[in-house]
């Protein structure tokens, strides 16, 4: 950075990492910090992070908490399920719808303080980096973005203890060996990742997964519910009625039980290398089953395919940081559009690690029994149009071969 930032707000967990990252700001800039810390689900408590920050120097004004729960589901994890999003067709993208909404708060309360800069403590070689930066600068183009992992010298997970200790910091009994893998969590899903899970031909430890059984030990009975939907959108749990933060906790306690939404996935990160990630999304697999099932009787074939045909391009979009960029907006009109008359109720049966639609019904079904029974169907479909239909999509077939056969002789 060519000028020193006068105000930096920073996006603050209250752990060891982006603890060092304030002081290393207040030290490294002589500015003054403002931290926020924001309640996505992740199943921590944040108030800590409170007093950590505090202890650290940062005037109680300046310290930001917020329950983002509802807004993130409603406003980010609902419209990337109404697209059955899937990153290289397996990844629910729990990471990376988040990392939007935390950038957005960053540019909103560096605006409401006067701060010239936000900063966060992703590294040099993940996607969040890039997530976090497109999203600040799409949405204040002038904003100005530190990273100190591109920047300082503590590159090694001793030089950073060092530091720590150096200032008053305190550190986790555990921090001080090698962690066994990095942790991301919020309420759609936990990302493990690094040190035990670095060898992809290595299983990983039982250890490694916090929201779901493993399905071995899951109950030996199925268990049925219902999810309803309105416009595509979750409304209600076998007929109970609750708000979007509300319906992705109550699915992950049904997923996690019975041990679904397990990922063991490589992937290929925006920046250019491949990753080996554990993920657990046990609300979200629920939901996308659900969701794929009520679209089954609601959504037009040729509607539903072209959504299918634009999936993995909404989805790469997401994964890659795009999120605010006019190619997603314009993306998310059209899969909108599309949801216009998904509502209804989609039976699920949850079952040692796998779930599957066992029953869907709808006010806006688009399917007739009398159309495709196999029993007399009262003259609502005449087998004899077929023929027809059959000619005219094999004429250029006939014709291709007719070419064919012409030139081989």
């Amino acid at each position: 950075m060519t000028k020193a930032p006068k105000k930096v707000v920073l996006a603050y967990s209250g752990g060891l990492d982006t603890s060092i990252i304030l002081k290393w700001l207040k030290t490294e800039y002589d500015c003054e910090v403002v931290t926020f810390t924001a309640d996505l689900g992740q199943g921590e408590e944040l108030e800590p992070a409170r007093a950590k920050a505090e202890m650290l120097g940062v005037a109680p004004e300046n310290i930001y908490i917020e329950d983002l729960r509802e807004e993130f589901v409603r406003d980010f994890v609902f419209p990337m399920f109404r697209a059955n999003a899937l990153y290289e067709g397996l990844y629910l993208l729990g990471t990376s719808i988040a990392r939007p909404l935390i950038s957005k708060r960053l540019v909103e309360i560096a605006a409401q303080t006067g701060a010239d800069a936000v900063a966060h403590g992703a590294t040099g070689k993940g996607n969040d980096q890039v997530r976090f930066e497109l999203s600040a600068y799409a949405l204040n183009p002038e904003i100005k973005v530190i990273a100190p992992w591109r920047e300082w010298d503590l590159t090694s997970r001793t030089r950073l203890l060092e530091f720590a200790e150096a200032n008053q910091i305190p550190i986790a009994k555990d921090k001080r060996g090698e962690a066994p893998f990095s942790v991301d969590a919020n309420l759609l899903h936990t990302s493990s990742e690094g040190k035990v899970l670095e060898d992809p031909a290595v299983d990983a430890p039982d250890y490694v997964y916090q929201r779901t059984v493993n399905p071995e030990d899951a109950p030996d009975q199925p268990e049925i519910i219902e999810i309803s939907f309105e416009k595509g959108d979750a409304v209600a749990i076998n007929g109970q009625a609750m708000s979007p933060a509300t319906i992705l906790t109550e699915l992950n306690t049904y997923g996690g039980r019975h041990g679904i939404g397990r990922l063991d996935f490589v992937e290929n990160r925006f920046v250019g290398m491949k990753s080996r990630g554990i993920y657990e999304t046990p609300g979200g697999t629920l939901l996308l089953e659900a969701h794929r099932g009520i679209e089954q009787i609601t959504l037009d074939s040729g509607a539903g395919h072209l959504k299918d045909s634009l999936m993995p391009r909404y989805a790469e979009l997401i994964y890659n940081g795009f999120w605010f960029s006019p190619e997603r907006e314009m993306l998310q009109a059209l899969i909108d559009k599309s949801q216009e008359h998904v509502s209804g109720t989609v039976r699920l049966k949850l079952y040692k690690g796998h779930v599957r639609t066992i029953g869907r019904w709808s006010d806006h079904s688009l399917y007739s029994e009398a159309h495709v029974t196999f029993e007399e169907d009262a003259g609502a479909y005449d087998q004899k149009d077929a023929a027809g239909f059959i000619q005219l999509n094999a004429l250029r077939l006939k014709l291709i071969a007719a070419r064919n056969r012409r030139v081989k002789s």
